[in-house]
């Protein structure tokens, strides 16, 4: 029987397929399928997340993998039972690591869509937005969480502190950890295992320990309050630092700071720069370029409004999207009252990223509603640190890793430069006695609106080397504003040579024993240096710069500060130890000053022209200001200008260091005021200091002068607007014993009833104005006008006495109150304001009526001068229901005398008198004047 194979197979086949064909119709089953989805069903639901917290502890948390990050932060805010929890925040690092690797955990997405290291994801418990002030702070366990994140700053090098300051800081904390300081407990090197600073030394726990024995009594809650009120004050205090540079062709390294204030710009840890949230009104980033678009400016320069807008070129776009979205969430929780809602526009174009939590004001207001936990918990120990090694790990081991987990960057390695001998200066406050290194300054022809730098230092008169590592108040390199630069020449610059600076002194140096009998006004200065080798002063230029030796800085409370007589900034340096060093270069003035400390006695023993300015040339100088506008919350242009507003706007600059900022940027002469009559060589002894002199155009002309029609006095008149009312004021330099003559001639012509004088006779040392009145019940001839002192009265604050001015001649006589303000201290500021705004109201009282000008001098008659002149004319402006801008009031008053409110530190302290004045009501809008 034949079997045909093909046949049965094709048989078989079609059988199989109809099979098939049936189980498909009626069910099929997928092996694959099944074997997966029962893998993942095994497959664990939750991520593992480790938080490593402020106290070195660390705690381990499961979320459900598909939950938001919100989850993990509420589970951490229960583990710690924090209360006020908004001011707080995650970080994780992500990759690449390196500098820029930390980011903060959105809470709206989950957490593994965010982070590219793990399971399981680490993360640090960390403070993200840095509060201004502590006493906001109503929870003693906050305040503590606080003081851990401060100190860890520290240690991290990310807030960067002089040593000083490290030291109290440092004591504060040893206070809250051991309590009082126990000479029988806390023997020598009781500090040693403790670690506050990187790179430690033997003096500096020293000085932590002689400043721990003064916090007696102070509780660890004390303890930790003052650690954080002393820690807010730098510069650096809560600061989120992103690395930038800066947008033009230099390509120069900078870092943004972003903080509760505004946008900050840093370079080599120094801060040369502060953009208010009040004046920026949109930041966008597109690729790696992050903008800043700043208010529009009411610029007095033909009338021009221009646009700020300043550019940075970040890292990458990852760290740019970085910086834009730390400037949302810090504007959001610092400055408005609630989130914006999400917008919601189906096409929008740009980053949908808004900050989703409570701000700042949210949660003071809860705070306030909310009962006050009185809880007990416990503080957690310092780690301590061998000076040995650990384990065969060294501190600096220790000190490095933490810094790689923290994701700092050691911010000291950027500190280093090559130092331009055209322009160096030395410091001589640092330990060895000199400044290892030279700030790098901006390049001076970058002058776009991507930059702050216009142009104002040149390189001969740029002053560096910084003997406060990190001091608001004067850092002015480069200028600090966004300006406008408009090209100017000024002829009567132009002129000038080396001689400038070798204008002979004056007679009143001569007088105050401490000069050389030869006739140049020459002042001895002797100093030994600190414990730590300090002298405390500056000094730039040389025979190799083409510049004298001059004085460009001086530290309160060192060597230089305390001789006396002192030494001041601007003092010419004429010889060191009997040397002559008017032909010695720069480096070799620096040696000199430094062996002397070599020597058996120490002794510095300086010979100095006084001066109290350097003169710079004014075709450098900026030629508008950058003038502030009203507070963001006016509402309509009527109220835009507002008093209200624009003090608010003032209290707030000078909170984020912004008013400074532009009090620095403002030219200190204005561009193309000659000065030529105080450069006569007939009237060069009849100034004081070499480089006040008045403007030709708004300068005293004295009419029957006996040597001629010069004096150092300038008329200032400041118009109250809305008032029909104009202070009329002659600022005027303190009397040399060779103008006195003058003085009272002017008196005479002006028909003036008031001279108000703003300096003592003589201070640390010097003399500061000559006494160009008669004793009580005496009589002086000076010329044609014969003075007499019918009435003294003096307070420890105030001296007030009346003269009688007689003409010899004609024997007219005429009335003369003399009002004198003692209190002011021999350098800085008054601590406090009240006896100074005392004597201005005095004033005002005397002046009321007055249409005569008011003869104000100090002893330039340019720094109190200034001061007192803007005080009353802010007075006079709130009675006027007017809007009240210092810088505005500066600007009107140096347009008339050069360099008026002659230092930063005057000119905050006017603005916070100001301030006092209007908030405690001393002075009110009068009701003469309508809204």
């Amino acid at each position: 029987m034949d079997y045909d194979f093909d046949k049965e197979v094709s048989t078989s086949l079609a059988e199989l397929h109809t099979m098939s064909m049936r189980l498909v119709s009626s069910g099929s089953y997928n092996v694959r399928a099944s074997e997966m989805a029962h893998l993942q069903d095994r497959t664990p639901k939750t991520v593992t997340c480790v938080v490593h917290f402020l106290d070195d502890s660390c705690e381990t948390f499961e979320i459900d993998k598909r939950a938001k990050a919100q989850n993990l932060l509420d589970k951490v805010f229960e583990h710690l039972e924090l209360v006020e929890k908004d001011y707080f925040g995650l970080q994780y690092l992500d990759l690449p690591p390196g500098d820029d690797a930390l980011r903060w955990l959105d809470p709206l997405k989950t957490i593994k869509k965010q982070c590219r290291v793990g399971p399981p994801f680490e993360f640090f418990f960390r403070v993200k937005f840095y509060v201004s002030d502590p006493s906001k702070l109503a929870e003693e366990y906050t305040r503590y969480h606080f003081f851990l994140q401060v100190k860890r700053d520290i240690l991290s090098e990310k807030l960067v502190c002089p040593p000083s300051q490290a030291a109290l800081l440092a004591s504060f904390s040893v206070q809250s950890e051991l309590g009082d300081y126990n000479p029988d407990e806390h023997k020598d090197g009781y500090l040693a295992d403790f670690l506050f600073i990187p790179s430690q030394t033997d003096d500096f726990e020293k000085m932590v320990c002689e400043k721990h024995k003064q916090h007696r009594g102070q509780t660890p809650a004390d303890a930790e309050y003052n650690f954080l009120d002393k820690a807010k004050r730098l510069d650096m205090y809560g600061i989120d630092l992103h690395n930038a540079r800066v947008r033009d062709q230099s390509n120069i390294e900078i870092q943004l700071g972003v903080t509760s204030a505004g946008l900050v710009v840093f370079q080599n840890n120094v801060k040369i720069n502060t953009f208010s949230w009040a004046k920026i009104v949109k930041i966008s980033f597109k690729r790696k370029q992050f903008f800043i678009q700043l208010r529009r400016e009411a610029v007095s320069v033909e009338n021009d409004s221009i646009e700020n807008l300043i550019g940075f070129n970040m890292i990458s776009y990852r760290s740019c999207k970085n910086l834009w979205k730390s400037c949302v969430e810090h504007h959001t929780f610092f400055r408005l009252h609630h989130p914006n809602p999400p917008s919601k526009k189906i096409f929008s174009i740009g980053s949908k990223f808004r900050y989703s939590g409570r701000t700042e004001y949210q949660t003071l207001e809860e705070g306030k509603r909310r009962a006050k936990i009185d809880r007990t918990f416990s503080r957690s120990p310092s780690k301590r640190y061998a000076r040995r090694t650990v384990g065969g790990v060294s501190r600096d081991a220790i000190l490095e890793e933490k810094r790689y987990i923290e994701g700092y960057r050691n911010l000291t390695k950027s500190q280093t430069f090559t130092s331009n001998s055209t322009n160096s200066t030395h410091n001589f406050n640092r330990y060895d006695g000199v400044n290892s290194h030279t700030r790098a300054t901006l390049p001076h022809d970058y002058k776009s609106r991507a930059s702050w730098n216009d142009g104002t230092r040149s390189e001969k008169s740029d002053d560096d080397g910084g003997f406060l590592s990190h001091n608001t108040s004067r850092d002015t390199y480069p200028a600090p504003a966004p300006t406008k630069v408009v090209n100017f020449n000024s002829s009567e610059e132009n002129t000038r040579s080396d001689q400038y600076y070798d204008i002979p002194a004056y007679e009143e140096y001569i007088s105050n024993g401490n000069g050389y009998a030869d006739g140049h006004g020459l002042v001895t200065i002797r100093m030994t240096p600190d414990d730590l080798g300090r002298f405390g002063f500056n000094v730039k230029g040389g025979a190799d710069q083409g510049m004298p030796i001059i004085v460009s800085r001086v530290a309160p409370g060192t060597p230089a500060d305390l001789a006396i007589p002192r030494l001041n900034e601007g003092d010419q340096v004429l010889f060191i130890n009997g040397r002559d060093v008017s032909q010695h270069t720069h480096e070799q003035v620096v040696m000199f000053i430094k062996a002397s400390r070599e020597t058996h006695s120490g002794e510095l023993v300086l010979v100095v022209r006084p001066n109290v300015y350097v003169g710079e040339d004014q075709s450098e100088e900026p030629d508008f200001t950058y003038i502030p506008e009203t507070h963001q919350i006016a509402s309509s242009s009527s109220s835009a200008n507002t008093l209200e507003s624009s003090l608010m706007l003032l209290q707030e600059s000078l909170e984020s260091g912004a008013a400074l900022a532009q009090f620095e940027q403002l030219y200190r002469k204005k561009p193309n005021m000659t000065m030529n009559a105080a450069r006569n060589e007939s009237n060069i002894p009849k100034n004081r200091y070499r480089d006040i002199s008045p403007y030709d155009k708004t300068r005293v002309v004295l009419k029957t002068g006996s040597t001629g029609d010069y004096i150092n006095a300038n008329y200032v008149n400041m118009e109250i607007p809305g008032s029909g009312i104009v202070n009329r004021y002659i600022a005027a330099q303190g009397p040399l014993p060779n103008t006195c003559t003058d003085f009272w001639q002017m008196v005479w012509e002006q028909h003036s009833s008031l001279v108000v004088m703003l300096t003592t006779k003589v201070e640390r040392g010097r003399v500061k104005c000559h006494q160009y009145w008669p004793e009580l019940y005496e009589t002086e001839d000076f010329g044609a006008l014969q003075i007499t002192c019918v009435k003294e009265e003096e307070t420890p604050s105030f001296a007030f006495r009346e003269f009688n001015l007689t003409h010899v001649e004609t024997s007219e006589e005429r009335h003369i109150r003399h009002m004198q303000y003692i209190a002011w201290p021999d350098h800085g500021v008054p601590d406090d304001p009240s006896d100074f705004l005392e004597f201005v109201m005095k004033v005002r009282q005397n002046r009321s009526g007055m249409v005569e000008p008011t003869i104000v001098h100090c002893s330039a008659g340019i720094g109190r001068t200034g001061v007192l002149i803007t005080m009353e004319t802010a007075m006079c402006r709130v009675e006027a229901r007017q809007p009240v801008y210092p810088l505005i009031i500066v600007k009107e008053m140096r347009d008339q005398r050069a360099m008026l409110i002659q230092t930063a530190s005057q000119y905050k302290f006017v603005c916070e008198a100001i301030l006092r004045v209007y908030n405690e009501g001393l002075v009110k809008p009068s009701e003469d004047y309508h809204r």
